[in-house]
């Protein structure tokens, strides 16, 4: 049997398999970063002892879309089992929807002034050893949230941006599209999509065809380290059927239906099935 991969080379071939498909220009942003991206988010999360934050939720249409809130949900349940203090920091519909079955934080909306001094309090309330946001709008240039449509959203977003920018500890942002949380480390190199692109930086920014699949990726290292295949345990349909009784929506077609950004579960389950192929190929 050969020899497994190193972390670092694994990360290389989790990172290339996340933008393969290129929906939404994503594989030209990645060649803008250095490699190791998923290696090193996966480190923070794994050294964490305090509480690790996951804010998500993307506004559409009054409620809330698909893409985040199942990989926000997958990576919840793996750092749980591994005795880490996962905490979802959302707003409404989706606090309401989650609150009873996680630990969850409200995230509220109220103006940037008072979200900056309101994002203050709440890292020192909760005193975080990791931030993550998947798949959460991120301020533009102007200090507005735009969806991918162009529309102007921020009437209906609380900001989670002073959760990552105001952190003492190690952040992490997964976006798919260049209007997250996190791009701003990437917004210069985005004239050429079709996005009015977030300015919000942070440490380590994830990128994906899909957001939800990034969490897929930071799991994967987590099963590794731990000897544990926790992706066995994941199955995106079942994370959507929760969601989709729930109020989801599809981003892309804004329908409530088992899909993220227009693709059937079946994608990201697929990716499930490579990843833990991958990993047990390469186990240490």
């Amino acid at each position: 049997m050969s020899a497994s991969l190193s972390d670092e080379a694994l990360s290389q071939q989790i990172e290339t398999m996340m933008v393969e498909q290129n929906p939404r220009g994503m594989q030209h942003l990645y060649a803008m970063q250095s490699t190791g991206t998923y290696l090193r988010a996966a480190q923070a999360l794994n050294k964490a002892n305090g509480p690790v934050l996951i804010g998500t939720g993307f506004a559409v249409n009054n409620t809330f879309e698909t893409d985040g809130p199942v990989g926000a949900i997958a990576l919840y349940s793996v750092l749980d089992k591994l005795g880490k203090q996962p905490i979802l920091v959302t707003g409404n519909p989706l606090y309401s929807a989650l609150k009873n079955d996680f630990n969850c934080f409200e995230l509220p909306i109220n103006s940037i002034e008072n979200a900056r001094t309101f994002s203050i309090k709440a890292l020192e309330q909760l005193k975080p050893d990791c931030v993550l946001s998947i798949e959460r709008p991120g301020l533009n240039e102007h200090q507005r949230y735009y969806n991918m449509r162009g529309i102007d959203i921020s009437e209906h977003c609380g900001c989670f941006d002073f959760f990552i920018t105001e952190a003492t500890c190690p952040t992490i942002a997964i976006g798919d599209g260049g209007n997250e949380i996190g791009m701003g480390n990437l917004a210069k190199h985005m004239h050429g999509l079709n996005i009015t692109p977030s300015v919000t930086p942070c440490d380590e920014l994830l990128l994906a065809d899909v957001s939800n699949w990034a969490a897929y990726g930071l799991i994967a290292f987590l099963s590794r380290w731990h000897n544990t295949d926790f992706l066995a345990d994941i199955e995106p349909l079942n994370i959507l059927q929760y969601l989709s009784e729930r109020g989801s929506v599809d981003g892309v077609t804004h329908k409530n239906e088992l899909t993220e950004d227009g693709l059937h579960a079946m994608h990201g389950q697929q990716l499930i099935t490579r990843l833990r192929q991958l990993t047990r190929q390469n186990e240490v």
